[in-house]
């Protein structure tokens, strides 16, 4: 498995593409070879394809906002082609009616989204927040999708501290979307409901680690939305040191 940069955690620094761009020479600087981006400023793929070159970095998911992925699907897979990624995610849903965003609007929509990133050599990658583990219907809405969008379709991005923030144990999750989690979110879970810098929560990593390489997962990447007021390149940093002393690169 390989550790990569969740661009998010730094998106205040991504702005602008000056910004960006100096962004990612600093992940590089810490020592990651992969990065997710996402909440960053607009781009051209051809501008992303020349800075992840520039700094050796490579690409291996991104977070597209949900009206691209449903409107403009086929320029969505080709931009990734430009740049070299194969998953494409959808970094929110709300499952609330009320904000245009519900379960029966995602199962209208979302599938066949998929499956056309699918024929286009590309997999849908769903991210998940602590609301996918309210139960319809006895059963977390996390398992009903696993359920509902065949595999080949679908994968989960799971998230450690999401998981945990849910009720659920991250590494069991991994285990129950065994094969449909390429890339996951590694975030740390403190007392109090914050996030952490990995191995200073509470999360047990091992088992993570362990389920995770079990399911098949090949990238996992870092990602610290809220960094508590510290800069977030110094969490970015630490967590890295965390991972190569578990033996990760």
């Amino acid at each position: 498995m390989q550790i990569g940069a969740q661009l998010y955690t730094v998106r205040e620094y991504c702005k602008t593409l000056d910004g960006f761009s100096n962004a990612l020479r600093r992940v590089a600087e810490i020592g990651y070879k992969y990065v997710q981006v996402s909440g960053t400023c607009p781009f051209e793929a051809e501008w992303l394809s020349q800075q992840l070159k520039k700094n050796g970095l490579k690409c291996v998911l991104t977070h597209t906002p949900k009206e691209r992925l449903l409107n403009e699907t086929d320029q969505v897979i080709r931009e990734h082609d430009v740049f070299g990624c194969q998953y494409i995610g959808l970094g929110y849903w709300a499952f609330d009616a009320e904000r245009g965003m519900s379960l029966e609007q995602f199962m209208d929509s979302f599938p066949i989204a998929a499956k056309k990133l699918r024929e286009g050599s590309k997999y849908f990658m769903y991210h998940n927040h602590d609301q996918e583990f309210r139960k319809m219907d006895g059963k977390p809405i996390l398992q009903y999708l696993a359920e509902q969008v065949p595999a080949e379709d679908m994968g989960f991005t799971v998230d450690t501290f999401w998981v945990q923030a849910g009720g659920g144990d991250p590494a069991q999750w991994l285990e129950r979307l065994s094969g449909r989690v390429p890339c996951i979110h590694l975030k740390d879970f403190a007392y109090g409901r914050k996030m952490a810098v990995l191995g200073e929560g509470n999360i047990n990593f091992d088992r993570v680690f362990e389920k995770a390489e079990a399911a098949g997962t090949r990238f996992m990447l870092v990602e610290q939305d809220d960094c508590n007021g510290e800069d977030p390149f110094e969490c970015l940093r630490r967590s890295y040191l965390y991972l190569k002393a578990c033996g990760f690169d």
